[in-house]
């Protein structure tokens, strides 16, 4: 995936005769970093990836031949994983939870073989593959690393950023997993 670059902005000079490009997000192991610090990027590329996976598995997952809750196992450990890879540090916003859960019903209407148009609910689709709803497996994921943070040693720089605060920036909540509907 290549930088976007940002109107404006001009490039770097580092010295010895190398100059860095000023982008506005990139990609760096599979994780899209934008300027702003915000995961709009990232849920969208992690989104995307889902899909993608979707796709690879989608004669085994659209395959009538097969009962719903075979097709829910690969569908949680491949696409699902996929989707909600690095994602227990993103913050807990409403449009990137709306998102995600779109993706996943889209998914989910599709191996269910269920139009929108034929009304049936959310959960009893999830019922029918046995998965769970993906904005509870990312609170799970979420709650998981925290414990791991909490348990790591007082000087550890993960356990520090716990409280870490940016000067200028209006007062955050001293976790960086906060999320209102845990």
């Amino acid at each position: 995936m290549n930088p976007v670059t940002s109107t404006g902005r001009t490039n770097v000079d580092i010295g010895a005769s190398a100059n860095l490009e000023v982008v506005d997000k990139f990609c760096y192991l599979g994780d899209m970093l934008s300027v702003d610090g915000d995961t709009d990027a990232a849920v969208d590329a992690r989104i995307g990836i889902g899909l993608n996976k979707f796709k690879q598995f989608a004669p085994l997952l659209t395959n009538r031949d097969i009962s719903l809750i075979k097709r829910g196992r690969p569908y949680s450990s491949c696409v699902l994983s996929s989707m909600l890879h690095r994602s227990e540090t993103w913050p807990g916003r409403k449009e990137n939870e709306v998102a995600l859960q779109r993706a996943e019903m889209r998914m989910v209407r599709w191996m269910c073989n269920v139009k929108v148009k034929d009304r049936v609910p959310s959960k009893k689709l999830r019922e029918r593959l046995g998965i769970d709803d993906i904005i509870f497996v990312q609170q799970q994921n979420r709650l998981r690393w925290y414990g791991h943070v909490l348990r790591k040693e007082d000087n550890d720089w993960v356990k520090k950023c716990m409280e870490y605060e940016v000067e200028g920036l209006y007062p955050m909540y001293s976790h960086f997993w906060y999320n209102t509907s845990l």
